[in-house]
């Protein structure tokens, strides 16, 4: 059975995700700077520059959400992400969507599984209610946090 984002990838999470996700959790303990499972993150030639710089520190460690020992999300619940909508990691919440600092890419369904959630073919942005202009203003909210990333170091 193919596993979902929240069971086989690393989530990064910005300084504003901490501060949402602390603030609704009382506790900022479910996140961790590490270096990537994937060591081809690293060596990846990136076409977005900003992307590269702010979420790879020095020492090629990321900030991350914390993973079960089954490797879930710390997050995932029986019916998924336990934590509202509003508080989720921008990158949870723009996804199916793939994206640049320049603007929106297209759809990226390959982390979920597709024949579960959309077995009739519909794409993943319907099927998860993401219209390409919310995916827009949480991607432009995105950056502003990974600028404020880079500024902080």
């Amino acid at each position: 059975m193919q596993r979902t984002c929240c069971q086989s990838t690393e989530i990064f999470v910005t300084l504003g995700d901490v501060r949402r996700i602390s603030a609704h959790v009382s506790d900022d303990s479910f996140h961790e700077r590490r270096r990537p499972v994937d060591a081809e993150y690293l060596d990846r030639d990136y076409d977005d520059p900003v992307w590269a710089e702010a979420t790879i520190a020095s020492g090629g460690q990321r900030r991350v959400l914390r993973r079960t020992e089954s490797q879930d999300c710390t997050f995932l619940g029986e019916a998924g992400c336990r934590l509202p909508e509003d508080v989720r990691p921008l990158v949870c919440r723009i996804y199916p969507f793939s994206f640049t600092e320049d603007g929106l890419d297209g759809e990226d369904p390959e982390y979920c599984p597709t024949s579960v959630l959309a077995p009739g073919g519909e794409n993943m942005s319907r099927v998860l209610g993401m219209s390409r202009a919310a995916a827009e203003v949480l991607r432009k909210q995105l950056y502003v946090e990974l600028r404020e990333e880079l500024a902080s170091r």
